[in-house]
């Protein structure tokens, strides 16, 4: 007899492609095939979009558009657009770009943060406080992000308390939401419901959101073990954009379609329409020349085309 669990009746999908998704693809993807994604997607009845990364075009060159993408959208109301800013000056630019949330982050793992910031954990999120306050000063949404959560491409494990340490430095600059990112894709569904019980106990469970990619094929798993321990917010790709330089082979954050086929499945309501989704993903697998990486976008596409 099958036993009966408590899973939420709603979740909000933050989707990431046209920032998270995007900003790994070698090839320029000019501002306005992005500003067409993003507004498949505005349609499909995303509440988040993840848009834009006021980073330095140095770094990260395939966010060197952000300024024109934000401004040549077409905003929907309800719809948060947000926007990656490391530092005070990506917070002046977003906030002239009309971000509605602005992003920072930090690593769970200390390594980690030595060795791509040159500094620690402590040191990184206290750089955070100008942002963090300068977003309660205009009433922007402020969001974290703490990578490597699940593991390490450097040190490995990362202890459940250093998990933690992050989350409440990451409360007390005053997050609206943080994110649990399984940055390398090595999570499986015991260890993360153990990381999200723990973050738990530092920041309400209802601003938790888990960030998983797919490198081992246990994003989905993972999901859904978040979902029984009371998780209600996950972000994903449209087509399964992305890719994570740390991890050789990783195919990158988890598949919107695959994300909302499962939703589907368990009754669990997202407000988006998959069908806009799957068309979106072709539209951006076209641009790009390649297959998308979800399983379910890719089986509807090839059942349309009969």
């Amino acid at each position: 007899m099958l036993t009966q669990t408590t899973l939420p009746k709603q979740v909000k999908i933050v989707e990431v492609g046209p920032r998270d998704g995007l900003q790994n693809e070698k090839e320029n993807v000019p501002a306005e095939v992005k500003i067409e994604l993003i507004n498949r997607l505005s349609s499909a009845g995303f509440r988040n979009i993840e848009a834009a990364s006021f980073v330095s075009p140095k770094w990260v060159p395939q966010m060197a558009t952000s300024a024109e993408v934000m401004a040549g959208i077409e905003r929907r109301a309800g719809v948060i657009y947000s926007a990656l800013t490391p530092n005070m000056q990506g917070f002046d630019a977003a906030l002239a770009a009309g971000a509605g949330e602005v992003v920072i982050f930090g690593s769970a793992s200390e390594a980690f943060s030595q060795k791509n910031i040159n500094c620690s954990i402590a040191e990184s999120v206290a750089r955070f406080e100008g942002v963090a306050k300068a977003a309660r000063d205009h009433g922007l949404r402020l969001r974290g992000s703490i990578s490597c959560a699940f593991g390490c491409p450097y040190q490995g494990e990362v202890p459940l308390d250093t998990v933690a340490d992050v989350v409440a430095r990451m409360r007390d600059l005053g997050c609206d939401e943080i994110d649990i990112a399984d940055t390398i894709g090595v999570a499986t569904p015991r260890k993360t419901q153990l990381v999200m019980q723990r973050a738990s106990q530092e920041f309400a469970i209802g601003g938790l959101s888990g960030h998983f990619h797919d490198t081992y094929g246990q994003a989905l798993a993972n999901i859904y073990a978040s979902l029984e321990v009371g998780i209600a917010i996950f972000h994903s790709s449209v087509t399964g954009l992305g890719g994570c330089p740390y991890a050789k082979g990783a195919t990158g954050n988890v598949a919107t379609e695959d994300v909302l086929y499962m939703m589907a499945g368990l009754g669990i309501d997202t407000g988006i329409d998959l069908d806009i989704v799957v068309d979106a993903g072709q539209f951006i697998s076209q641009f790009l020349g390649r297959k998308g990486a979800s399983r379910a976008g890719n089986a509807i596409a090839a059942k349309r085309a009969g």
